[in-house]
C-alpha cells in the first residue's frame, strides 16, 4: 500500500512540474540566466534547460530531430529555414537586435574604430565562423564594407561561435570582434568602453535581427515564447546591450 501511495505521489509531482529544453545561440548566454530567473517568477514550476551553441549547429541538430522545445537564434535566417521545412509550431519572431563590438584586454587606440584592425600592432583577430555564426557573417560584412577584408584576413583566428570567439579574444589574440552583449556580463565589467572596447559602426553591417521560434507546441513552451517577446524580457535584453525597438 505504501508503495502504491509513493507511486501516486511521484505521478502527481511529475504532473505539477515541467521541463522545457531551449536551444540558445551563444551570444545570448550572458543574458539567459537573468531571463530564466524573471520567467520563473511567474512560472515557478517550469524548469528551463539550456543548450548553447552556434545558430547553424543548433539548426542542424533540430533538423535531425534534437528534442528542443524552443530555439533562440542569433539571426532570423535559421528559424525561417526551420519554419519553411515545417519543423516548428510557430512563426519566427524577432526578440532583439544584436550589435558587434571590437574588444581587447590590451590598451589599444579604439578611437580608430574598425580601421584599428589593419595596423601592425594587431597580428591576430578573433572572429566567429561566418558559415555557422550570424555574428561572424555580420563581422565579414563589416570588413568588406570598410574595405579591410583583404588586408586583414590572414590575421583571423576563427571561433565556432561568438562565445568561443570571446574566449579567444581574452586568451589567444590581440583583439576580437564579439557580441556587444558579452561585454555587459559580470565577468567583463572591469573592461571599459573606449579603453578596451568600442562598437562597430552599425552602418557597416545588416542589423542582426535575433529570432525565437517554438519547435514543440506545449503550454510551457508557449509561456516561455511569450515571455521572450514581453516587455519584461526586453528590459533584460537592453541591460545586456541589445536593441529592442
Amino acid at each position: 500500500m505504501k508503495y502504491i501511495l509513493l507511486l501516486i505521489f511521484i505521478s502527481i509531482t511529475s504532473l505539477s512540474y515541467a521541463d522545457i529544453k531551449v536551444a540558445v545561440a551563444a551570444n545570448v548566454s550572458y543574458a539567459i540566466d537573468d531571463l530564466i530567473k524573471e520567467f520563473n517568477k511567474t512560472n515557478p514550476k517550469t524548469k528551463v534547460t539550456i543548450t548553447l551553441g552556434s545558430s547553424g549547429k543548433l539548426t542542424a541538430q533540430i533538423s535531425n530531430g534534437a528534442p528542443y522545445d524552443l530555439f533562440m537564434s542569433a539571426n532570423m535566417k535559421y528559424p525561417n529555414k526551420l519554419y519553411e521545412k515545417k519543423l516548428t509550431s510557430s512563426k519566427p519572431a524577432v526578440y532583439a537586435q544584436g550589435s558587434l563590438a571590437l574588444f581587447s584586454i590590451k590598451n589599444l587606440d579604439f578611437s580608430k574604430g574598425i580601421e584599428l584592425l589593419k595596423y601592425s600592432e594587431i597580428s591576430r583577430i578573433a572572429v566567429a565562423n561566418p558559415k555557422t555564426a550570424p555574428y561572424g557573417k555580420a563581422a565579414f560584412e563589416a570588413f568588406k564594407n570598410a574595405n579591410l577584408l583583404e588586408d586583414i584576413k590572414s590575421k583571423f583566428v576563427y571561433g565556432e561561435s561568438v562565445s568561443q570567439t570571446l574566449s579567444y579574444t581574452v586568451t589567444a589574440t590581440d583583439i576580437g570582434v564579439v557580441a556587444k552583449s558579452s561585454l555587459y556580463s559580470p565577468q567583463l565589467t572591469m573592461y571599459k568602453k573606449g579603453i578596451n572596447w568600442v562598437e562597430v559602426d552599425s552602418k557597416l553591417y545588416t542589423p542582426i535581427d535575433q529570432g525565437v521560434v517554438m519547435i514543440k507546441n506545449s503550454s510551457e513552451a508557449k509561456a516561455f515564447y511569450d515571455f521572450i517577446l514581453s516587455q519584461s524580457a526586453k528590459k533584460i535584453f537592453k541591460n545586456y546591450g541589445y536593441k529592442t525597438e
